[in-house]
């Protein structure tokens, strides 16, 4: 089963709300974007934001240039369905590690995606995307599963980082800034340990 074919399964099974990494505000990936202290037109990316509410949570504070990209098409349908305003937002199907948006932002977010680049290839294809989709100077919000965090996520494995070992993996193209952990409930009650990391293209 390819990568597509996986995750169209994940949200036939599960709604939105049943995701293991679905939180109903994300708190941490707004906090990390405000401060960076852009202006509220600054085109911002949310990579593998299907079930995420991050894109309304955005428009509610009123930035105006948001896309959404996701391999499933059914994760940004039901995404797209679950909140008045979405036609305000770019909704894209799209493979992270191939695809060309046609355009660059000031901010590339990806909550729970990198992880899943657990191959060399997989991780240099990913990683000249988000170079080549970034402005000059362009901002990154990266959360991977930590050092003690799961090592397996629905059905396929994951890699866990911490701060050094996300530079590291990261190369040259980009600064780390700052980094936390922060410890996700599932909607299950399972505790997962996230690392959050700010950096800047370089």
């Amino acid at each position: 089963m390819d990568a597509r074919d996986h995750w169209e399964r994940i949200y036939a099974d599960k709604r939105p709300v049943e995701v293991s990494w679905y939180e109903p505000v994300p708190r941490a990936s707004l906090a990390a974007i405000e401060r960076f202290g852009l202006p509220l037109d600054a085109p911002i990316i949310d990579a593998g934001g299907g079930a995420s509410r991050l894109a309304e949570e955005l428009l509610r504070r009123g930035h105006t240039d948001i896309t959404v990209a996701d391999i499933s098409a059914s994760a940004l349908e039901r995404a797209r369905d679950s909140f008045a305003d979405a036609e305000r937002v770019e909704w894209v199907v799209a493979d992270v590690r191939d695809h060309d948006f046609g355009r660059r932002f000031a901010v590339w977010h990806d909550r729970a995606v990198f992880h899943f680049m657990v191959t060399p290839q997989e991780r240099e294809a990913y990683l000249a995307t988000m170079a080549n989709s970034l402005q000059i100077d362009g901002r990154v919000v990266m959360a991977t599963f930590g050092p003690d965090g799961p090592t397996r996520c629905s059905g396929l494995p994951v890699e866990r980082y911490g701060p050094d070992g996300l530079a590291s993996s990261l190369g040259d193209h980009f600064r780390l800034v700052s980094s936390h952990i922060e410890d996700h409930r599932t909607p299950n009650g399972a505790s997962q340990q996230f690392l959050y990391a700010d950096l800047v293209s370089v």
